[in-house]
């Protein structure tokens, strides 16, 4: 299917390079162009024909280009950066509440938790280290 796609991506950049090189330049802004080709593809009718199949090529091209990077992509599962980053797991901490402060007691009975009180100096509060037991 993408092979398929492809080959048909790449004949509509070829046409549509070929559509565009057939058009008459307006402008000669370079000072080349314009000036070759005599009664070649002159009048009205024809520009408008250029112009809609130039059109039709260009509508045709996006969206192959866009199914193109549909099926690349199609293989793949969305991946974070954070995935990437951390690898074992992610590690969130809660803020701090204001007015207690936890911790361990250092290991001497088991793991268990104590829970500090604050003192307020000044304009804020600072935390104070538990005492162990």
């Amino acid at each position: 299917m993408t092979t398929v796609l492809l080959v048909i991506h790449l004949m509509i950049a070829a046409a549509l390079v070929g559509v565009v090189l057939i058009q008459r330049s307006e402008g000669g802004a370079l000072g080349i162009g314009g000036g070759g080709g005599g009664n070649f593809m002159t009048g009205r009718g024809t520009a408008n024909l250029l112009t809609r199949i130039t059109a039709g090529l260009a509508v045709g091209f996006f969206t192959t280009s866009l199914l193109l990077s549909i099926l690349a992509s199609s293989g793949r599962r969305p991946a974070s950066i954070l995935d990437q980053l951390g690898g074992s797991g992610s590690t969130t901490s809660a803020p701090a509440t204001s007015g207690t402060a936890t911790g361990t007691d250092g290991g001497t009975s088991g793991g268990t938790t104590t829970t500090g009180g604050s003192s307020t100096t000044g304009g804020g509060t600072t935390p104070t280290v538990p005492q162990s037991q």
